[in-house]
């Protein structure tokens, strides 16, 4: 029987296991996938603890981790057009991309171009996406400086790699680590820290122009102080707490259109998912590990053997 890497119930890491699962059948607007690859985000350990996005229910246990994946189409729903068995996708998968199988819906799948590895490409749906979508809202004009709060991670380093792409000013803030990764992307690096802000300031004494914070709390309410216009201000780190500093949570538009967008600019050599640590499928806990204690650089995928 085919595996997949499930939460049993919710709560800590001890709640994970390696199970076997019967093969899913896709429903109408549904491709079946086989799994070559599954990103890695820090929502996957979020929703293990429970935590849910408005409107979202709860998952049926034991339930597969993950948001994120690519792979070979091996069945297609009722009512799907667009899609043949054997094409190569990426997407959001239904319930779950830890897995040898998985069921992805239509709407938010893209062919994936020949050129791009699985791997590359399951890094997309939710970093990068995120990141399209954030820089997109905020239509910051050519030459404008734009700040990124946690600009290490899978979205940070997608963030900055796409604000350069559209001729944008980029201070990257994360840990001194991660001082080259920051700056290999074009960004100027500050030191994340209590202290953060005054390097900030050292580089643009006049404010930035807007801020797309992936960290929240404490960071994001600094970060509020250095923006011009706190209209100008988006996080996909402190949804609940951004509103009252005068700014708004990342919309995510969540369709095939921004995949095809952003593998676009993979293609192109203009973003690189940076995908630093692979594992198979038998270590994803250690892969989740990873990126639940904040030590990834990059992105963190998980590669699954045909």
């Amino acid at each position: 029987m085919p595996k997949a890497y499930v939460f049993t119930q919710y709560g800590g890491p001890e709640t994970e296991a390696l199970v076997e699962q019967d093969r899913p059948s896709p429903g109408p607007g549904q491709l079946l996938v086989a799994v070559r690859a599954a990103g890695v985000n820090p929502v996957d350990w979020k929703q293990r603890t429970g935590y849910q996005r408005p409107g979202q229910q709860r998952r049926e246990l034991p339930a597969v981790l993950g948001n994120e994946a690519a792979g070979v189409v091996e069945e297609i729903g009722e009512g799907v057009t667009g899609f043949a068995v054997g094409d190569e996708v990426f997407g959001n998968p239904v319930a779950g991309g830890y897995a040898q199988y998985a069921l992805f819906p239509v709407a938010v799948t893209a062919h994936k171009p020949a050129g791009v590895s699985f791997t590359d490409a399951a890094a997309l749906p939710v970093a990068a996406a995120t990141a399209w979508d954030g820089v997109r809202q905020l239509g910051l004009p050519t030459g404008a400086t734009l700040l990124v709060t946690g600009a290490g991670g899978g979205v940070g380093v997608a963030v900055a790699q796409i604000a350069r792409a559209d001729g944008l000013n980029v201070i990257g803030v994360a840990s001194a680590g991660k001082k080259d990764l920051v700056e290999s992307l074009g960004a100027a690096h500050v030191p994340s820290g209590p202290d953060f802000a005054e390097g900030v300031r050292a580089l643009a004494p006049d404010g930035v122009d807007a801020v797309y914070d992936l960290v929240g709390g404490e960071v994001l309410e600094a970060a509020a102080e250095l923006v011009k216009d706190r209209a100008e201000l988006i996080t996909a780190g402190g949804k609940d707490i951004v509103e009252g500093l005068g700014g708004s949570p990342v919309v995510r538009a969540r369709t095939a259109a921004v995949l095809d967008e952003v593998v676009r600019l993979v293609v192109d050599g203009r973003l690189d998912p940076l995908v630093t640590r692979t594992f198979p499928l038998e270590e994803a806990g250690e892969a989740l590990r990873t990126v639940e204690e904040g030590h990834a650089r990059g992105k963190v995928v998980i590669e699954v053997a045909e």
